[in-house]
C-alpha cells in the first residue's frame, strides 16, 4: 500500500503520466515526493491553452489518505482527495476530485458538456500509469 501511496504523490511520476499535456512542475516542490503543507505549481496545455495550477497538500495520513487543494488556477475551487485501502489482491486507490468552474451558467454548461469527462479522463490516464509502475519493478526507479 505504501508504494501506491508514494507513487501517487511523486512529482516525477505525475509528469510522466501527463506527458500528453506537456505537464511540468515549475514551482514549489518540482521533483520527488510532496508532503503536508507543501505546494507545487504545474504548467500544462489543457483545452488548447497553456495553464498554470498551484496546489497545496492540506491533509496527509500516511498510507491511507492525502488531499491537495488548488490555491491558484483556472477553477474557482478544486479539491482532490486520494484514498487508499488494502484489499486481498493489493491496494485500492480512489480519487475524489471536486471543482467549481468560473463563468456562472456558462461554466456549468461547459462542465456538463465536456469538462467533467475531460478531468475524469486525466485521472484515469494518471492512475493507469501509477498502476503500471506499482505492479512492476518500475516503481523502484522513483522510490529507491
Amino acid at each position: 500500500m505504501s508504494v501506491v501511496f508514494d507513487l501517487s504523490r511523486n512529482i516525477d511520476l505525475h509528469q510522466r503520466s501527463m506527458r500528453h499535456t506537456s505537464e511540468k512542475a515549475i514551482g514549489g516542490i518540482t521533483t520527488g515526493l510532496i508532503w503536508l503543507n507543501e505546494t507545487v505549481t504545474w504548467q500544462a496545455k489543457h483545452l488548447f491553452k497553456l495553464r498554470t495550477f498551484t496546489s497545496k497538500i492540506t491533509a496527509f495520513d500516511p498510507y491511507d489518505y492525502f488531499e491537495d487543494r488548488m490555491v491558484e488556477g483556472d477553477f474557482v475551487s478544486a479539491c482532490h482527495g486520494h484514498f487508499f485501502s488494502k484489499t486481498p489482491s493489493g491496494t485500492l486507490m480512489k480519487d475524489v476530485f471536486t471543482f467549481t468552474t468560473p463563468y456562472g451558467v456558462l461554466g456549468q454548461i461547459a462542465n456538463v458538456l465536456f469538462l467533467r469527462r475531460y478531468m475524469r479522463n486525466l485521472l484515469k490516464t494518471r492512475n493507469r500509469v501509477i498502476k503500471q509502475y506499482a505492479e512492476s519493478d518500475k516503481w523502484k526507479e522513483l522510490l529507491w
